[in-house]
């Protein structure tokens, strides 16, 4: 399993997920770039992710939603703020209402997504940052930390097609 850890800081405001992958930074940041690909691991696999736009450059934005097992759908989008192909990804994570208009009641976390070759493959590091311990702790209890791990779980299957 390519899930190596998550790790909170409270005095930070920050969630760091780390992860392994016997493929090469190119390769894995494809997954990235591609919104074929990202869709097939950014939702937890009883919540898959369908991507509506993906305009991947500095100020594009995404549009996705994720179906949960009875058919309901939780909207999402990113606004891209910055780009260091391949290893570098800065973009603001937010919620969308069913139009796929961002959800103001909630505010948007910054993630910054890095990758590195480590270990003859590629070690990727997605840092969230969040507003508030509230925040934090409010994403936590949503499953965040969980869907994550279980999402970047589905990525080795598709490295090895």
């Amino acid at each position: 399993m390519p899930f190596l850890s998550s790790v909170k800081n409270l005095d930070d405001l920050t969630m760091t997920i780390t992860a392994q992958f016997d493929a090469d930074v190119n390769r894995v940041w494809q997954l990235w770039e591609d919104p074929r690909q990202l869709e097939r691991w950014w939702g937890p696999p009883t919540w898959p992710a369908t991507f509506v736009t993906h305009d991947f450059s500095v100020g594009g934005r995404s549009s996705y939603y994720m179906t949960g097992p009875e058919g309901d759908k939780a909207g999402g989008w990113w606004q891209i703020t910055a780009i260091d192909a391949p290893t570098s990804l800065r973009f603001d994570d937010g919620f969308a209402d069913a139009d796929g208009e961002p959800d103001t009641s909630i505010a948007p976390t910054h993630a910054v997504l890095t990758l590195e070759a480590k270990d003859g493959g590629t070690r990727m590091s997605i840092l969230t940052q969040f507003d508030s311990v509230e925040q934090l702790e409010q994403m936590v209890a949503m499953g965040m930390e969980e869907g994550m791990s279980l999402a970047i779980g589905q990525i080795d299957g598709i490295l090895a097609e």
